[in-house]
């Protein structure tokens, strides 16, 4: 057991999680809920890294066929912390990244996380699997792409012009894809809540 949860998928799982409080920690660097450039640029560095763990424990447990329990359990959960955390610390900035009409996109994608959450925990419980579809995975490479455009954001404006702007299109085409697969989501799990 302790073997399985000290293998490399998930160690890659527990810094994702861990990369959660560094980012925050990047946008409190001067005492107060501040976003300097270096802040940006440094909380982009750790989103991107965590990112890219994201893709790879999966892949690696699969084919070291390392998986585990512990690893199914804290992935999803690692994800949710990550795009949660990202967003609040947006929507809360100092320079407000997420704003009026774009705060409805990220209410949308929290929202759905809680109740595919809560859907896949009473699945669970049925013994039923929901397995992920290849378009809830493209909503979350989606969702990364907004997040990371959006951490840069006005530090990104000195390199790429209209940084934010790419930013907030990605998070409302991230929020309508999400829409659409957590209605799927609930659809394939309904059937199951209505036979119980």
């Amino acid at each position: 057991m302790a073997n399985r949860a000290f293998n490399v998928p998930n160690l890659l799982t527990y810094a994702r999680i861990l990369a959660v409080p560094l980012i925050v920690l990047c946008f409190f660097l001067e005492g107060r809920l501040r976003s300097s450039d270096f802040a940006r640029w440094s909380a982009l560095a750790i989103f991107l890294a965590a990112s890219i763990t994201d893709y790879l424990d999966g892949y690696l447990a699969r084919i070291w066929q390392q998986t585990s329990n512990i690893g199914k359990m804290l992935d999803p959960i690692a994800d949710k912390l990550l795009v949660a955390t990202c967003l609040l610390l947006l929507a809360a900035d100092t320079d407000r990244t997420i704003a009026g009409w774009s705060l409805w996109a990220a209410i949308i994608i929290l929202c759905r996380e809680i109740l595919v959450s809560g859907l896949r925990e009473y699945l669970a419980e049925l013994k039923v699997s929901v397995p992920v579809t290849r378009l809830a995975k493209w909503k979350t490479a989606i969702q990364m792409f907004a997040i990371g455009f959006l951490l840069v954001g006005p530090a990104g404006e000195k390199l790429v012009p209209y940084t934010v702007e790419i930013g907030i299109t990605l998070l409302w085409v991230s929020a309508l894809v999400t829409l659409y697969t957590g209605y799927d989501y609930f659809r394939a799990g309904l059937k199951h809540i209505i036979d119980e």
